[in-house]
């Protein structure tokens, strides 16, 4: 059994996708080809922003914005310590400072509430807070409301990470489109993926459009003159092939979250009296990244996934190790302890086999080895 199954995927668009391959193998613009603006054009029609910058993987398109706005060293990013690496990762590559806020239950997305006293102690620290990294875990986009409100009070802007989240949506705004500036992954696995590393930038502001596709391309000015560099950029420019397979993804993307929506129901509607099913509260919708549940204990989470083990059937913990507790960030001068619910989370939660191809049959033989387990 498969985790995520590319394959039936891949053959449901080969015809048309290998059609659009040949066409950019005979026209030979293999990077930031037609297709990449094409598929820009489409994004941002879909994400209901007014630009899409499309880049080289979700780490560039988390990156690229702090480049663009200027923050580097002295300034604090605030972000969850319970999401993949790459979320620090960036406000560290910049040279700022990675200030933690924990999550809250149920949803596992970062606790608007305790946002303002990050701030006060990243104040205290001598560090100039500028922005926010919110993270739409699984899929489902973190609560912008309140997120939104509370960063307007404080003068922060917000860089929405929806590297998960690409697909769903909050109070009929899909992930991308909120705060300042959204990022999102193309990554194989992520629920639209390309067959490499991909990413895309999202926003409406005409000057941080100009500026993002500047530091896609090394810092390039505006005039014709490629080696006129006006600041410091990277290479974080698309494939075009990797652009030709979004394209032919994207046109059964909606038809593919409404599979993963089918699967992530009759998960919890058989499993709901077993573990700590996900939360999707009113005026959400989310795209399930990932299909995760919370056992009772360490123990008994080993124990769940050895039976499904045996059974032949994959599991997978996101994640096992919260941020502030990596070695990579020992010297934040963080403890266990000091965010109780990512730490709880990350000894208790697993992940199931999520996709849009998941047969009945295949739903129902891993519900019964998590039942008789």
């Amino acid at each position: 059994m498969q985790f995520i199954d590319l394959i039936t995927q891949k053959n449901r668009i080969r015809t048309s996708l290998m059609q659009r391959i040949e066409t950019i193998v005979d026209h030979g613009q293999y990077i930031m080809g037609p297709e990449v603006i094409e598929l820009e054009k489409q994004l941002a029609a879909y994400v209901g922003t007014k630009y899409c910058v499309s880049c080289s993987s979700g780490t560039d398109a988390l990156l690229m914005p702090l480049m663009a706005k200027g923050v580097g060293v002295g300034d604090a990013v605030l972000t969850t310590p319970f999401t993949f690496v790459a979320t620090a990762e960036v406000i560290s590559l910049v040279g700022a400072t990675p200030v933690f806020v924990d999550v809250m239950p149920g949803t596992f997305n970062i606790d608007p509430d305790l946002v303002a006293p990050a701030v006060e102690a990243a104040r205290a620290k001598g560090l100039n807070p500028k922005a926010i990294i919110p993270v739409d875990l699984f899929g489902l986009p973190a609560e912008y409301d309140r997120l939104e409100k509370v960063s307007d009070e404080l003068g922060l802007w917000i860089l929405e990470d929806a590297a998960q989240g690409f697909g769903g949506t909050f109070r009929g705004k899909r992930a991308g489109s909120f705060g300042l500036v959204g990022a999102t992954s193309f990554f194989p696995a992520k629920p639209l993926g390309c067959y490499g590393d991909g990413g895309a930038v999202f926003t409406d502001d005409d000057e941080l459009d100009r500026l993002l596709r500047s530091v896609r391309v090394h810092g390039q000015g505006d005039g014709d003159d490629k080696y006129q560099n006006v600041r410091v950029g990277i290479n974080g420019r698309l494939d075009t092939i990797q652009a030709a397979v979004l394209i032919e993804k994207l046109a059964i993307f909606d038809d593919e979250l409404v599979e993963r929506q089918r699967v992530a129901d009759a998960y919890s509607s058989r499993l709901k009296d077993r573990l700590q099913v996900p939360e999707v509260p009113s005026g959400y919708s989310s795209s399930w990244a990932q299909y995760s549940l919370l056992a009772h204990s360490t123990a008994e989470r080993e124990q769940i996934m050895e039976a499904l083990k045996q059974a032949g059937i994959p599991s997978v913990i996101y994640y096992r190790i919260p941020l502030h507790l990596q070695k990579a960030y020992e010297g934040l001068g963080y403890r266990r302890g000091d965010f109780p619910l990512s730490e709880g989370f990350s000894e208790r939660i697993f992940s199931l086999p999520m996709h849009p191809y998941l047969e009945e049959a295949e739903i129902d033989r891993i519900c019964s080895v998590i039942l008789t387990a």
